[in-house]
């Protein structure tokens, strides 16, 4: 098992991007993780464009499942649904009761959780 973080970042605070993934991380252990944030290009986004982009797709190629942290429109969280989707590698996401869900990610989405503790009890 190797699950992708996907989630936003562009745009996010710290928190917004690091606190959910490292409480996944501590709660099924890293080593079953492959976090982008290692590779956090904020503020550099535009050099960095095809090392961005090519470094998510090849961790999603190499991941089992993606787990996707949902509580606003990400460009690129949404891409890397679509890429997992068309790969068949299961898209799990959370996101709370009170956030509304677009059809898109209903569609492309395995299974979805209203809390990261339902997704641990789920995936453990």
């Amino acid at each position: 098992m190797l699950i992708y973080l996907a989630g936003a970042i562009n745009g996010c605070t710290d928190s917004e991007c690091k606190d959910w993934r490292e409480y996944v991380k501590s709660q099924i252990g890293e080593e079953y993780t492959l976090d982008p944030m290692r590779r956090d290009y904020r503020g550099r986004e535009l050099d960095c464009v095809d090392e961005i982009v090519e470094g998510d797709k090849v961790d999603i190629n190499n991941s089992t499942h993606v787990l996707v942290s949902y509580d606003k429109p990400s460009v690129g969280t949404s891409m890397e649904i679509l890429y997992a989707w068309e790969r068949k590698i299961p898209v799990l996401v959370v996101a709370s009761l009170e956030t509304k869900l677009s059809p898109w990610l209903i569609y492309h989405s395995t299974k979805i959780f209203n809390s990261f503790q339902e997704f641990i009890n789920y995936i453990k």
